[in-house]
């Protein structure tokens, strides 16, 4: 009995590479956890990719540039201010119909279109 469990046990641990000590099982639990968290963050991105699209169209009206330029000039304001390209989307989506855009985002979307500008 004990040979079958150590058999069992052996053929779920599979080593990295030649000679690579085993790693645990982590169990289904695990595996479940990290699948929630995946969706998750796909229901997350799934929710913000209007608003990204339409800060796009932002963009692309307010400024001369093209879709990808758009898409660069988010991504570059989103490093820059360290804040969530989904947020500076909602930011400026927002201001199209009258908030003002907080400063910090304001002066990271002037330091992008410059940067995209240039190239």
């Amino acid at each position: 009995m004990r040979e079958k469990l150590d058999q069992a046990h052996d053929m779920r641990i599979a080593p990295s590479g030649p000679g690579a000590p085993a790693e645990p099982d982590p169990g289904p639990a695990a595996e479940i956890a990290e699948l929630r968290s995946e969706i998750e963050g796909l229901r997350a991105a799934l929710n913000s990719r209007p608003v990204i699209d339409i800060a796009r169209g932002v963009l692309i009206a307010s400024t001369p540039c093209t879709s990808r330029q758009a898409w660069e000039i988010l991504v570059n304001a989103s490093q820059e201010s360290n804040v969530k390209l989904r947020e500076i989307a909602r930011q400026l989506v927002e201001s199209f119909h009258g908030t003002p855009l907080p400063p910090a985002t304001r002066r990271a979307l002037q330091t992008a279109i410059r940067h995209v500008r240039v190239r």
